[in-house]
């Protein structure tokens, strides 16, 4: 008799939300909001999802936003995330969402963080997944904006469980920031940021020094600095990578040219993420298999990748204990 397809129990920390948005989901919210797009089909939409940098992404990115206008589309959004995610064996998922990328566009934060927080309210009942909810910031928009929103959602009704800094990271260094950061801190936030990905080594040291992150988002130009890979392994600080992304982004040639292996064997805190996956080619089950094809990583290795996930998540002990025991069921499954 044949065993159950057992599937390795994944753990998600770099995931942008609204960089879930489908192609078919667009052409769904656009008929309910009537909304005209720029695209006779889906194909044609499709078509646009080649890009040169981080900057020819957004463009698209933002464009594509706009068909998101209701509490019922950010729910909707959501929900079809965790959806996904539950089936390709994500446990649990600490979600960003970048409320000046709808505020900007007329949308009140109120309905923008409301339907994403519907839909991560009842992911534990509808999807068995965990989840945080992490309010990012838009770096190369004024402090002061990052500022009067935190403000405004922590006297809100809907509570968060970290804030980070991600979009364009060029010229807009973490150090912009340390007032929003140290607010967050004060009110006993979680705190993470994009760094390290386009950006040098050192806006690493200074999301760790100035802004005291948790984690690092990306972080792979980190390899550049032997005084920060040495720092980031002796303070366990965690590197959420995003393979897929990196590729389609430019940041690196091609998935052989990622340094994964490299990371893992100088001790680096590595975690498997997909960012933004309806643009990237691939959730986060895709970048493990991605990954596992193209540098043959064992059952160990997969392991040793879920678990560092775990420990680099916002669990609590007994949280991260209960899904450490799943990879052992996975790993046992294995070798069978």
């Amino acid at each position: 008799m044949a065993l159950p397809l057992i599937t390795l129990p994944l753990v998600e920390l770099h995931l942008h939300i609204e960089g879930t948005l489908e192609p078919e989901l667009i052409f769904d919210l656009a008929a309910r909001n009537e909304v005209t797009l720029p695209w006779a089909s889906l194909d044609e939409l499709r078509a646009q999802y080649e890009f040169a940098d981080l900057s020819s992404f957004l463009d698209l990115y933002y464009r594509n936003l706009d068909v998101v206008r209701q509490r019922v589309d950010f729910a909707d959004l959501t929900r079809a995330y965790l959806k996904r995610a539950a089936a390709g064996g994500v446990r649990h998922a600490e979600i960003f969402f970048d409320p000046q990328a709808h505020t900007s566009r007329g949308i009140p934060l109120a309905i923008a963080l409301g339907g994403v927080h519907d839909a991560l309210a009842n992911s534990v009942a509808e999807f068995g997944l965990s989840t945080k909810l992490i309010v990012t910031f838009l770096r190369d928009r004024p402090a002061s904006e990052a500022l009067e929103i935190l403000q405004q959602i922590l006297a809100g009704d809907v509570s968060i469980d970290g804030i980070g800094l991600d979009s364009a990271e060029v010229g807009y260094p973490p150090s912009l920031f340390i007032e929003v950061f140290s607010l967050a801190r004060a009110n006993g936030l979680h705190l993470v940021a994009h760094a390290g990905e386009e950006g040098p080594p050192a806006y690493v040291w200074e999301a760790l020094d100035l802004l005291q992150v948790e984690r690092v988002d990306h972080g792979i130009r980190s390899l550049e600095d032997d005084a920060l890979v040495e720092r980031l392994v002796a303070d366990r600080i965690p590197l959420t990578v995003c393979p897929l992304s990196n590729v389609r982004l430019r940041v690196i040639d091609t998935l052989a040219d990622h340094p994964l292996l490299g990371m893992l064997e100088r001790g680096l805190l590595v975690t498997i993420n997909s960012d933004d996956p309806a643009y990237f080619g691939g959730y986060v089950d895709d970048n493990v298999a991605a990954l596992t094809a193209e540098f043959a990583l064992d059952a160990a290795q997969l392991a040793l990748l879920a678990r560092n996930g775990i420990e680099a998540s916002f669990l609590a002990a007994a949280e991260k204990a209960v899904l450490n025991a799943e990879v052992d069921v996975w790993l046992q499954s294995q070798s069978r």
